[in-house]
């Protein structure tokens, strides 16, 4: 709960920082209305729909109303998904509001003690260093290796735990030795023609946790034609920090990143995971106000490309690929969809597959509920999403479920655990796939 001279502080920076041409842009036309998931499943409650959000942070900014704890409330409950923004006539930039929104509330807002040193640890201390992240991840790996993990599940320790996180428990991908996640190439050629020239960026839980995937991205841009570089300077994109009111941490990073990218002589910059890279493409938003940065901020982002637009660029869906009859259909990543705007190329790469039926789902672009960590901190609306995505999985009655954001997988399987059909069908990065396809292909 906040204090009188916190709600004070917050609305005097609301109406100092926060962009009043972006929030009067709003026309309060309702057409984001049906693209909104939490409006949807809230019962149509207007307070957690864009429009209802946008009203609220514009009557904070004029003083109409105080930044209470309903305000707070409707703004952490926002999925952050930004569906809102392709469907809007005015082109209003609400992820930004968003996300300027939480930071100020945040970093106005004594937290509790537990609180503070967890935000310290995440935040400050784990995510911004990838050899940190190593040692977490390999924690995670030894539990897995070490007999712990079969001890936890036959004694039932985890039902401990509340139902989603005891499922998600068992989705969890099988983790690399610290070994392979050290042993990381920093170059790499192409295998054929050289057509390009990209660099790839890796993040910190793709580059661990998700180590197969990105593994199997350098191997695809390969035979696609490109010659790769990897630098090992790089670092977590800040997403989780832009999206948690952690504004200064995100900046520190993207700085980090942008000169870790600079003079590698890289025709693009490649990601695989939707959320990081709708996060990059918005670095000379983040880094609009600084001068030193601005420039080279804007230049960054004119080169990054999502693996799916490159390898349809490249014109790998022409490539003999094949897999053993099956029905897939896919899951946009929200982000990747509705800030990268990529959403044909995975398609086309997936219908390009010998022997699969592609089947679009309904309502394929709606946020699965995962949302980074969202799944965790708002696991009531998030399982709610999840139910309902998987009411639509299931009608397309696809064996496979093809995503390309790491959250967005792990979401997926969990929605697979909860229906009981982990023996019918499979989740997938599309990544992950296309190499499955590729293998196949070479052994018929």
């Amino acid at each position: 709960m906040t204090t009188t001279k916190e709600r004070n502080l917050i609305q005097q920076q609301f109406k100092e920082r926060m962009d009043e041409d972006e929030l009067l842009n709003c026309m309060r036309c309702g057409f984001c209305l049906p693209s909104c998931p939490t409006y949807v499943e809230s019962g149509f409650k207007e307070s957690h729909s864009p429009r209802g959000r946008i009203a609220l942070m514009k009557a904070v900014a004029d003083g109409l109303i105080e930044p209470d704890e309903d305000v707070e409330r409707s703004l952490e409950l926002c999925l952050g998904c930004r569906a809102c923004e392709p469907v809007c006539p005015s082109g209003v930039n609400y992820g930004r509001l968003l996300e300027e929104a939480r930071d100020i509330i945040n970093q106005n807002k004594k937290h509790s003690l537990p609180i503070r040193a967890v935000r310290k640890v995440v935040f400050n201390e784990l995510f911004p260093y990838q050899n940190r992240m190593i040692m977490a991840t390999g924690f995670l790996g030894l539990y897995q290796r070490s007999g712990l993990q079969t001890i936890a599940r036959k004694t039932g320790i985890l039902n401990l735990l509340p139902d989603h996180l005891a499922t998600m428990e068992k989705v969890l991908p099988n983790v690399p030795t610290k070994k392979e996640m050290k042993n990381r190439p920093t170059h790499l050629q192409a295998k054929g023609s050289l057509k390009k020239r990209v660099a790839f960026f890796s993040g910190c839980l793709m580059d661990t946790m998700f180590l197969d995937t990105n593994n199997g991205t350098m191997k695809l841009l390969q035979l696609a034609g490109c010659e790769i570089v990897i630098p090992k300077n790089q670092a977590c994109c800040g997403a989780l920090h832009g999206h948690s009111g952690e504004k200064d941490g995100a900046k520190v990073l993207a700085k980090r990143n942008i000169q870790a990218f600079e003079d590698l002589n890289a025709d693009y910059i490649i990601t695989n995971a939707g959320g990081c890279g709708a996060f990059l493409i918005d670095y000379d938003h983040l880094l609009k106000d600084d001068h030193d940065w601005k420039d080279r901020s804007q230049t960054f982002v004119s080169k990054l490309k999502d693996i799916s637009s490159i390898l349809v660029d490249l014109e790998f869906h022409k490539k003999p690929l094949q897999l053993p009859t099956q029905v897939i259909t896919y899951q946009d990543s929200c982000h990747l969809r509705n800030v990268m705007r990529t959403s044909f190329e995975p398609r086309l790469l997936l219908k390009s597959i010998e022997g699969v039926e592609f089947r679009e789902m309904k309502d394929a672009d709606r946020c699965c509920g995962s949302a980074g960590i969202y799944n965790i901190v708002e696991s009531e609306m998030s399982m709610q999403i999840l139910d309902h995505k998987m009411e639509e999985a299931q009608a397309t009655q696809a064996t496979t479920i093809v995503t390309a954001n790491p959250g967005c997988l792990l979401q997926m399987k969990l929605g697979i655990e909860r229906e009981g059909i982990s023996d019918q069908v499979r989740a997938m990065h599309i990544v992950d796939l296309l190499i499955e396809a590729v293998e196949y292909s070479r052994e018929i």
